[in-house]
């Protein structure tokens, strides 16, 4: 259902992909609307935990030993990439996804390099692709992750409950943008919603944020509260379902009515987080 939590699960074994995504960090809000002259409104929404990426989170908050590596040189990168394969450890890389025009990065489970083909978790991919993607990704240039060893920790969940809430609430970044996230972010996102021109061009970029693209179907809600339910029966799990119940309504028809019932039940649930 959710890409980070399935590779874990994949790679570790351990933990459900419910308890992966709540120790990542869980679930966030983020709601931009670009402008750019001559083209339509441009609306983007992250509803999973953001901006801090989930996989290194969930591998420290269960004392996962790993080790991060980036690499100017893609001949360096190769290298890294098939010695840790050799030493027979678990491996995540960010590559740009296949087929977009800009890095929009994603992180993939490597499996194995057998010749000149690179087994991926969800598929396979020549090595000459899958170096230009990985070579795109700027910011993070060659970013691997090699998972060396198993969970040393028991899960702090308490702790990644708290921080969830608190992200939700705000603020996220401490600047000017923070109105675009958590809360305030959804209450955005009912006033771009309002605006007939954004309304038009996005429906379907409402869908798939909220559907598909950097979540897990509802908004990411659902799997979240499985997250609460195997923390311990949290109350604001069955808030949490309803919440992903009108998230995947707003996908079908997206409105500022129904966006901001969805705002009003995930304020009492965020109040349940924070007072865990």
């Amino acid at each position: 259902m959710h890409r980070e939590s399935r590779l874990l699960r994949s790679l570790l074994g351990t933990h459900s992909e419910a308890m992966w995504l709540g120790l990542g960090g869980g679930i966030g809000f983020m709601c931009f609307v670009f402008r750019y002259s001559g083209q339509p409104p441009m609306l983007t929404i992250v509803t999973q935990a953001h901006p801090e990426p989930m996989i290194g989170k969930a591998l420290a908050r269960t004392g996962v030993p790993h080790q991060v590596r980036r690499t100017g040189s893609p001949k360096v990168a190769e290298r890294n990439l098939r010695a840790a394969l050799d030493a027979g450890h678990g491996v995540i890389c960010r590559i740009r996804r296949p087929g977009q025009d800009f890095p929009d990065p994603c992180d993939v489970a490597v499996l194995g390099i057998d010749g000149d083909v690179v087994r991926l978790l969800d598929g396979e991919m020549p090595l000459t692709a899958f170096m230009t993607e990985w070579s795109a990704v700027r910011k993070e240039k060659h970013q691997l992750t090699e998972i060396t060893g198993p969970p040393t920790a028991e899960p702090d969940v308490r702790a990644a409950i708290k921080e969830t809430g608190d992200r939700l609430k705000g603020p996220v970044l401490g600047n000017r943008f923070d109105v675009n996230f958590g809360l305030s972010g959804m209450r955005r996102l009912a006033e771009h919603l309002a605006d007939p021109e954004v309304l038009e061009s996005s429906r379907q970029r409402v869908h798939d944020c909220l559907e598909v693209e950097h979540t897990a179907p509802g908004a990411t809600r659902p799997l979240y509260a499985d997250f609460l339910d195997e923390a311990g029966n949290h109350p604001a799990a069955p808030l949490y379902r309803t919440a992903g119940e009108l998230w995947s309504q707003v996908a079908r028809d997206p409105s500022p009515e129904l966006v901001r019932r969805a705002a009003q039940v995930e304020e009492e649930a965020a109040e349940l987080l924070v007072g865990f």
